[in-house]
């Protein structure tokens, strides 16, 4: 379980989940803009409007903010370390 913990903390998340990320917000948080407005027009209550896009808030940031491995599929292949001696002359 302790693995599991350190695995969360971490965070790491590569480019391309990084993106799909910004992605899943954006269209989301779009979306729910949307579907608030429209139902909060229908009824003519501003406080259904700010429910749904809070209710949408919370669960988009359940879905984005922890680095699910969905978001790490492609990670970063970093070049080895090069040695570095002074060459003497």
């Amino acid at each position: 379980m302790s693995s599991f913990l350190q695995e969360i903390t971490e965070g790491k998340i590569d480019f391309a989940g990084q993106s799909l990320v910004e992605l899943i917000s954006k269209v989301a948080l779009s979306a729910a803009g949307v579907v608030a407005f429209c139902v909060g027009f229908a009824v003519q209550d501003l406080r259904i409007t700010f429910g749904i896009m809070g209710f949408a808030t919370v669960v988009l940031a359940l879905v984005v903010i922890p680095p699910w491995p969905m978001f790490n599929r492609h990670p970063v292949k970093w070049l080895p370390v090069a040695d570095r001696k002074p060459k003497s002359q």
